[in-house]
């Protein structure tokens, strides 16, 4: 298999490439395994050429920042026997055909911790990923995987949210590396009516501390919502919608890949 660059500088071309053409970089969200191993992969595949990175969930029991779309579609993939391992080997996979832009592994730091930190930064370099969002480890306490990530060249992502104190946002800004992740909204993910009214002002308070490329999550599902984050940061996460459209369509990764092509054309 023909080695494919990843790694932090993979993710910070990603967000250069968008801004070049003064578009937001826009950034998926799906399970892995949902709603079984072969269509997840059918779907990240025909997401992909209208993504600019893609941030895959790797599926926990205890799933705490996300909300019920999300929830159940970790719970069915763990019924269906992924497992971090599987994960991974997912992952190598949609390498192998031909996915070639930037992979956020989603997890949570327990499964980590279980598969043992040092063999999964490794085997995730191995199969191709190219950073880490681990939402229930704060900077805090995320040396130790920093350290690991950064020496096999990945990076791990570090969340702010409307509510970080200014230690904090000065904190995670001078320790960030490839995007900061801003969470849009106090509490967990899941589709919203509207962007939050104070978004621009948390993005801009931000924005002040670093020059890291910023990207927003959490309560993004309608392409005017995607535009309309795309006008104040980065990027653009978006998750619980893609999974709800999923739910919805026979052709899942027809009706996935319609749906997210939408979000690209708005963010045009």
């Amino acid at each position: 298999m023909k080695k494919i660059e990843h790694g932090r500088n993979h993710i910070t071309t990603a967000f250069h490439t968008a801004l070049g053409t003064q578009t937001a970089a826009l950034m998926p969200y799906f399970t892995l395994g949902y709603p079984d191993r072969e269509t997840s992969l059918a779907i990240i595949q025909a997401i992909a050429p209208h993504s600019d990175l893609l941030e895959l969930g790797v599926p926990f029991s205890d799933p705490l920042a996300d909300g019920p779309t999300i929830q159940h579609s970790t719970q069915v993939a763990l019924e269906n026997g992924t497992t971090t391992a599987a994960c991974l080997d997912m992952v190598q996979e949609l390498r192998r055909r031909g996915v070639h832009i930037p992979v956020m592994l989603m997890g949570y730091y327990n499964p980590i911790l279980a598969y043992g930190l040092a063999r999964y930064v490794q085997d995730a370099a191995a199969a191709g990923v190219d950073g880490f969002i681990v939402p229930d480890l704060p900077p805090e306490e995320a040396a130790e995987m920093e350290e690991v990530a950064n020496a096999a060249g990945l990076c791990l992502i570090h969340f702010l949210a409307p509510t970080s104190s200014p230690k904090r946002v000065a904190m995670v800004a001078a320790r960030a590396q490839g995007f900061i992740y801003l969470v849009s909204l106090t509490g967990v993910t899941g589709a919203r009516q509207q962007v939050q009214a104070d978004l621009g002002d948390f993005v801009n308070r931000v924005r002040a501390n670093t020059e890291t490329p910023l990207a927003v999550g959490f309560g993004i599902g309608t392409p005017e919502q995607a535009q309309a984050v795309g006008k104040l940061a980065d990027g653009v996460i978006v998750g619980s919608k893609l999974i709800n459209v999923a739910d919805g369509a026979e052709d899942k990764p027809t009706a996935v890949a319609d749906f997210v092509r939408s979000l690209r054309e708005a963010l045009v």
